[in-house]
């Protein structure tokens, strides 16, 4: 049996998503890791479908903002404004990001990251 993608799902443009903004509320690095409890995944039900995705995504386990963008199949700047907006609303707990590193740690991190988006 053929799964056939829902067409409206093309004609939705990045900035209709985010209502045309392209700025997150706050600045969440790639590596940010996100959870969403059953509280808040009940709460996002209310909050649009992609955010409600989003919640589903991060429940139970622990997300980066890379990792929430592959599986939602959104593009990473619409998930960090949506992600943003999320935080802000109390829908999903920002934990510790990476450990504060040097410069050379933190890249060699995000080239990891990078790697792993690159094999999704």
């Amino acid at each position: 049996m053929e799964h056939r993608r829902d067409p409206r799902g093309a004609l939705v443009r990045p900035y209709a998503v985010t209502r045309g903004r392209t700025e997150p509320l706050q600045d969440i690095a790639l590596e940010a890791v996100l959870v969403a409890g059953p509280t808040q995944i009940a709460e996002s039900r209310f909050a649009g479908h992609d955010k409600h995705r989003i919640a589903m995504v991060c429940e139970g386990r622990p997300e980066s903002l890379a990792e929430i963008a592959a599986y939602t199949r959104l593009p990473l700047g619409v998930a960090r404004v949506l992600v943003a907006d999320m935080v802000a609303e109390g829908l999903l707990t920002l934990q510790t990001a990476a450990p504060a590193t040097g410069y050379e740690e933190r890249m060699e991190m995000l080239g990891r990251v990078l790697s792993g988006l690159r094999e999704l």
